[in-house]
């Protein structure tokens, strides 16, 4: 194979892992052109396993950027969450090669809490599956301190699993529910579909009105949808979408697109609500209803 094949048959798998390193499409494509980049100008009778030196390049150009970027987190308005990946129809190819891994809304939060290096070392091990002499090799760090990283990492993102998640049917229709009581502004049955400590984080980038604090607890939560509702009467629809590889919703008011939905539920009860209020995140949703 030339050199042309061998970076396209590998591509899917470098956007796989620069869309989980910085969490939103533009950066992972980026990134993955930047590889292409090195990859054209390398010399390629030297690489061994094509595979291997374009993981390795990808995933440092990643943690480059994820470093470059500290600041621009650091002054950005309210909670930054990863721009979304919405497919409204579920069994399109590429939302089956992007979402072949764990790539949640609530797994890349999480990842958020982690370091560059821990992410990245994170991510090689549990999503990608590589040997800790491989991480060792891709980060420049001896594999003890691998594995240290990935320990710290893996308690973090434990601590925030789900202890009883229910199965893919069971959330499509709690949302299907929850849908049908937030239009009608039901508060009282969005209340009773919502864990008592549900948290509820949302996303408007200073670009939209947004919640610059997480809303904790079922009456908040159910409250902040009501209180949509009660403002747009009749105005507020939403749709069932595949968010990141889980049932989500998006939400249009007054016909246009106002936010993309992801959920986190467990015992059959909404424990966490991600909201995506930018508009710089939505590019890639319908704006209007069809």
């Amino acid at each position: 194979m030339t050199d042309t094949p061998i970076f396209t048959a590998l591509r899917p798998r470098l956007f796989s892992i620069a869309y989980r390193m910085l969490g939103t499409r533009a950066d992972a494509e980026d990134v993955v052109q930047d590889a292409w980049l090195r990859w054209h100008g390398s010399a390629r009778d030297a690489v061994q396993s094509p595979e291997a030196w374009l993981v390795t390049i990808t995933t440092r150009l990643a943690i480059d950027r994820l470093r470059a970027r500290a600041a621009e987190r650091e002054s950005y308005v309210g909670w930054w969450l990863p721009e979304p990946i919405v497919e409204l129809d579920e069994h399109t190819p590429e939302s089956q090669a992007e979402m072949a891994s764990e790539v949640s809304m609530a797994f890349l939060w999480v990842l958020e809490r982690l370091s560059p290096e821990e992410r990245a070392a994170f991510l090689m091990r549990q999503v990608f599956e590589h040997d800790y002499a491989d991480i060792a090799a891709i980060l420049g760090k001896s594999e003890a301190a691998c594995r240290q990283m990935v320990h710290r990492a893996q308690e973090r993102v434990q601590q925030q699993k789900p202890r009883f998640p229910v199965a893919r049917e069971q959330h499509h229709a709690l949302l299907g529910r929850f849908i049908a009581a937030a239009q009608v502004g039901d508060r009282a049955a969005m209340k009773s579909m919502l864990a008592d400590d549900v948290q509820l984080v949302a996303d408007g980038g200073g670009k939209v009105n947004s919640y610059l604090h997480i809303l904790r607890g079922a009456g908040r939560v159910a409250g902040s949808f009501w209180s949509l509702e009660h403002h747009f009467p009749r105005q507020v629809v939403y749709r069932q979408a595949r968010v990141n590889g889980q049932p989500g919703l998006v939400r249009y008011v007054d016909g246009k697109l106002e936010s993309a939905q992801s959920f986190v539920i467990e015992d059959e009860r909404i424990v966490a609500v991600f909201i995506v209020r930018n508009p710089d995140k939505l590019t890639g949703v319908p704006q209007t209803i069809s």
